[in-house]
């Protein structure tokens, strides 16, 4: 006897569709399961025979061939479980299979029969409405998960025989009713732009970032607040809209991140430097979204960037000019979204104190160069804000004045991102013709703000990226002073920006004007 239930697959986080196929023949009993799976997999027959045994099913003496369609595709982790359990004892007559044609099935099996959460349930629901399924039956604890899929019955089980009751009409199972997905709210406890005390160059820049999705690189000495800013970011970006949040959800479903809020924040990930390239731009086996997917539509801080693995940042690259994460494996090329506003933070040479008043710098011009060519041009000059931090005078701390708050600033934040909207701007993407789009926006400058950036851009040997770059910044100044067009005083502001990475890099510093 045949019979056939509705499964899915994980790659990246995208799901992709598996039907899972039982023969009982004839011959000695026996368990035979094909079709490309992996180790955890395989081991679902242990899983599955206990699980039968444990909920009071005794399966006839057959042989039994289980077939993971498409036989090409990987079949990888324990959420096939529920799947192969209810195939099994539908073509042993034990459960009604009229629900199956119509019904996806996900969820690992324990021992005892209770049904246990697995990764990715999310893309696994979306994935059935997509295919016209008309229900789904999923681990109860994956219910705030199931609220955000909307035209698809969801059926919450504990355990195999409650699945098997509900199939057969002798029982029924929890409908997950749908609801709106979660509003943006704010955590009481996050971190304050009000509680930074002087760095006011750094609060606009920040501000710049926020408006226009600017990359930032903040450059100082230790103790000078790099971290402390970079971590008041989030707090400056307005709440994610129904996109970001259904993409956020996704995201962190398919990585099985704790604390799932359905995309009501927007995340932030500060990898540690000794992550390697993969664990950034997402890798394995079987392929997992990296820090730069986690990250995305929030903020992604590399603290200490020259201290990472070459081959890890180098490979930021990619993603920040395209937006997009791709590995690329012998059997499959996985695409991950991965645009988070990335915010990377330096020390001015090896010991810290470069340039300091105060504190004597201990490293010789060797080292300093060593230490500043461990990040390359190219990616210096994909970071559209280059700041540098001066040292907080502790004399100061108590007589400055108390600081604008979060709230103000991500107030002016969204008022500049709508008129960039209303002009036509798409904050956070890049667009798919660069030559079209810098056309638009040379046409938004006064005759003043264009000799400006013309002779600045000669003067400072921009590269074309780097001249194209300044001149969004400098649009972005322009939505957030509320202009018309692009002034002189805009393009000034955002040229300043640009000075910085020739230090950096080790050219001389070139003066404007």
């Amino acid at each position: 006897m045949l019979s056939r239930v509705h499964a899915g697959c994980l790659v990246g986080i995208e799901a992709r569709p598996v039907e899972v196929e039982v023969h009982l023949g004839k011959g000695l009993p026996g368990f035979d399961l094909v079709g490309l799976p992996e180790a955890a997999v395989r081991e679902s027959r242990v899983r599955v025979r206990a699980a039968l045994a444990t909920s009071g099913f005794e399966l006839p003496p057959r042989h039994v061939v289980l077939n993971l369609a498409p036989a090409d595709l990987r079949k990888r982790g324990a959420s096939f479980d529920l799947a192969i359990a209810i195939a099994v004892l539908s073509a042993s007559g034990l459960c009604a299979p009229n629900l199956l044609d119509e019904t996806l099935m996900v969820g690992e099996l324990s021992l005892a029969g209770e049904l246990r959460m697995v990764r990715g349930v999310l893309p696994l629901l979306q994935l059935a409405r997509a295919r016209g399924l008309s229900r789904a039956i999923i681990p109860a604890g994956h219910a705030a998960e199931a609220r955000l899929v909307r035209g698809l019955e969801v059926r919450a089980a504990r355990s195999l025989g409650d699945v098997v009751a509900f199939l057969g009409a002798t029982g029924d199972l929890p409908r997950v009713d749908a609801s709106p997905a979660p509003r943006a709210v704010r955590d009481p406890d996050e971190p304050d732009l009000a509680e930074v005390r002087g760095q006011d160059g750094a609060r606009r820049a920040l501000e710049i970032a926020a408006a226009g999705h600017h990359d930032v690189l903040l450059i100082g000495p230790p103790g000078a607040g790099k971290t402390m800013l970079a971590r008041r970011l989030p707090g400056l970006l307005p709440p994610p809209d129904d996109d970001e949040r259904a993409e956020i959800a996704t995201i962190a479903s398919a990585a099985g991140l704790d604390g799932f809020d359905g995309g009501a924040r927007r995340p932030f990930r500060a990898p540690h430097h000794t992550a390697s390239a993969a664990a950034l731009i997402g890798g394995g086996d079987p392929v997992r979204p990296g820090e730069v997917t986690l990250g995305h539509a929030g903020v992604l801080f590399l603290d200490e960037l020259p201290e990472f693995a070459r081959p890890a940042i180098e490979s930021l690259r990619t993603t920040m000019e395209s937006g997009v994460a791709v590995v690329a494996r012998a059997r499959e090329r996985v695409s991950m979204p991965a645009r988070p506003l990335v915010v990377a933070a330096m020390n001015p040479c090896p010991c810290g104190f470069s340039g300091e008043p105060t504190r004597l710098c201990s490293c010789t011009p060797s080292r300093v160069e060593q230490y500043r060519a461990r990040v390359s041009g190219p990616l210096l000059d994909r970071f559209d804000l280059h700041v540098a931090l001066p040292p907080v005078k502790l004399a100061e701390l108590g007589d400055a004045a108390p600081s604008e708050s979060s709230a103000a600033v991500r107030a002016r934040v969204i008022a500049a991102r709508e008129r960039a909207i209303a002009s036509g701007d798409v904050i956070g993407v890049k667009t798919a013709n660069p030559s079209r789009s810098l056309e638009r926006d040379l046409a938004s400058l006064s005759p003043d703000a264009r000799t400006l950036l013309d002779l600045a851009g000669e003067r400072l040997g921009l590269s074309m990226r780097g001249f194209s770059r300044a001149l969004r910044v400098a649009r972005t100044i322009a939505h957030l002073a509320a202009a018309g067009r692009v002034e002189a005083p805009h393009v000034a502001e955002a040229l300043q920006y640009r000075l910085l990475d020739r230090r950096v890099s080790g050219a001389p510093a070139v003066r404007a004007g």
